[in-house]
């Protein structure tokens, strides 16, 4: 039984059948009394059985509920809890694809055990182990015959018009997940979209004459669903959800135009230096024995890997889209559990946003990490961001209680790069000046030079400041 005194969720409100809320550290779902019918026939037909077993709903357990409860409460679910939350302006083009496609089946598969997905929002989809998956378990309702699927706008404003604008005009449209948190507006999907994009059929059909059918009926009481008129057939659900799958099959982005998709080709160290720099991260990963990592500026996921391979959960953020879309198709295929990687521009992390700025947690609240990896990112912060290095280490600092951190000269290529078309107003970015300010902030366990090459990687903890 869990203990009294529960917290609920900030971005769990909007819906009358129950809540999510935290409790003594874990979290727990309210089923309210008025989602009774529907919870019963979700385990009675099969289809709560169906779905977990197929890993596209999170499972979870019965508990019993409090003695001073609600009387409103029919059951309390303890679900596996996901260790990591995140959001599709965070994900790479195939993440939101997959999620998209995970959504559908779904929606298919509750047809087939005579329920309807009710909610298509892209938020109520988690990656847990490397796969998309629903957290959301009362998302089902009876399908009655004869009836829409409510869902069906939610869906394409969620994943087939970021996807299609992704896709057809721009990979950063992507965040306008984040301005539009409950879903893209179709009518702006379409006007953004490039004509071209009507020869689509599917795109043609569920954005562009979506958005159309949308703008005639805006406040009318004649609109066809108002009026009782075309009721669909469970074989036309279908035949939707095979139209929205197959539109949303055909999209494809081409990742290998992006800045920094190629990092690592022609860096500062030749293979020598490559190997050695992934040995002794390896050393000091084992050294500090964390259960959470994050890698920021992780590029594609090169060192990443050693945490996850380990079976450390890693969160492996870059702001470039190519570098983590190709990060996740690398984890997918691999069939890493452990690696999680995220879209992250870490100059302007994922704030809290939503009603009262607590539907969406900021970056930092989702998850406590136990180990830094900040490699070849020092000199973006300082040199190309402009950011002091006493920021970057209280920053740092805030996250974590072990930083494993790499130190590029002003010698290096790299630098060199990015000092080419500016001028040097950055006369404490030495080896020194950088160790002066992170010892402000932690102390300095050991340091390996990377062999051919200046740079130098730290392994450093977390000083406690006094109060």
């Amino acid at each position: 039984m869990y203990p009294a005194a529960p917290k609920r969720i900030g971005g769990s409100f909007r819906d009358p059948s129950g809540h999510v809320f935290r409790s003594d550290g874990a979290i727990y779902r309210q089923v309210n009394l008025s989602y009774q019918a529907e919870y019963e026939l979700l385990k009675a037909s099969g289809l709560y059985e169906h779905l977990v077993k197929r890993q596209l709903l999170i499972p979870h357990v019965e508990v019993p509920p409090a003695p001073s409860g609600s009387r409103d409460i029919y059951k309390i679910l303890q679900p596996q809890e996901i260790p990591f939350i995140s959001y599709p302006y965070e994900w790479s083009f195939s993440q939101l694809k997959d999620a998209a496609l995970a959504t559908l089946e779904i929606h298919t598969g509750a047809l087939a055990h005579g329920m309807i997905l009710k909610d298509a929002s892209a938020f109520n989809i988690q990656y847990c182990g490397g796969k998309p998956m629903l957290i959301d378990t009362l998302s089902f309702e009876t399908y009655q015959e004869g009836q829409p699927w409510a869902a069906y706008k939610q869906f394409c404003e969620h994943f087939l018009a970021p996807l299609a604008l992704m896709s057809k005009r721009d990979i950063r449209l992507s965040q306008l997940s984040r301005v539009y948190i409950d879903g893209i507006p179709l009518s702006l999907a379409a006007s953004l979209l490039p004509k071209r994009s009507y020869l689509r059929i599917g795109i043609a059909m569920h954005l562009h004459l979506h958005a159309r059918a949308q703008r005639t009926y805006a406040g009318a009481s004649t609109a066809p669903q108002a009026a009782g008129k075309n009721r669909l057939t469970k074989k036309s659900l279908l035949n939707i959800a095979d139209s929205l799958k197959s539109a949303v099959e055909g999209l494809r982005w081409d990742r290998g135009h992006t800045a920094w998709s190629n990092y690592y080709e022609g860096d500062s160290y030749q293979d020598e230096g490559f190997a050695d720099k992934i040995e002794t991260v390896t050393q000091f990963i084992a050294q500090a024995e964390p259960n959470c990592v994050w890698d920021l500026g992780a590029n594609t996921g090169a060192f990443s890997r050693i945490a996850s391979q380990r079976q450390i959960l890693t969160i492996s953020m870059d702001s470039d889209p190519g570098a983590v879309e190709t990060n996740y198709l690398g984890a997918k295929q691999a069939g890493d559990r452990f690696l999680h990687p995220l879209l992250i521009d870490l100059t302007n992390p994922s704030a809290a946003i939503g009603w009262a700025n607590e539907e969406r947690d900021s970056l930092a609240a989702r998850c406590e990490a136990d180990c830094i990896l900040a490699l070849a990112l020092l000199h973006h912060l300082a040199i190309a961001n402009n950011l002091p290095l006493p920021r970057i280490a209280d920053y740092l600092a805030s996250l974590a209680d072990w930083l494993i951190v790499e130190f590029v000269p002003k010698t290096d290529k790299k630098v060199q790069t990015l000092l080419w078309s500016r001028q040097d107003i950055f006369p404490q970015y030495t080896r020194g000046g950088f160790e002066s300010a992170f010892g402000q902030r932690y102390k300095i366990i050991c340091s390996k030079r990377i062999k051919a090459s200046d740079r130098i990687v730290y392994l450093m903890r977390r000083q406690q400041r006094e109060t």
